[in-house]
């Protein structure tokens, strides 16, 4: 099956607890149309380059999907439906990089700074 990745930006208006709680019924719905979840990581609230539907922040999510083209189909069509989601970016990629992503990497890597102060 091919891979994708995908960005997800929701309201900065929901909380933390609601904002995963998108990437879990996306997911669901993934793998109700025979797709899986290889990875999921929140990112947290970000400030955005310009606003986006009266919004200067938004909640950003990253999913790693191993999925039929159906599949990806149906979550892109339900998540440009949903209310709470404002912008989706769907990318295929030939391979899924292991470990962190780089903004992952970014967080730890001020994490470290911190730590030698």
């Amino acid at each position: 099956m091919p891979l994708y990745e995908h960005v997800m930006i929701a309201r900065q208006d929901l909380s933390n607890t609601q904002a995963e709680g998108l990437i879990e019924h996306f997911g669901a719905v993934l793998s109700d149309n025979g797709g899986k979840l290889v990875d999921q990581e929140y990112w947290g609230v970000k400030t955005m380059a310009y606003k986006i539907n009266k919004n200067r922040k938004g909640h950003y999510a990253f999913l790693r999907t191993d999925a039929p083209a159906p599949a990806v189909q149906e979550m892109e069509r339900l998540m440009r439906l949903h209310d709470d989601v404002m912008r989706v970016l769907t990318i295929k990629v030939d391979e899924h990089k292991e470990g962190p992503s780089v903004q992952m990497q970014k967080r730890d890597e001020r994490d470290n700074r911190r730590e030698r102060r």
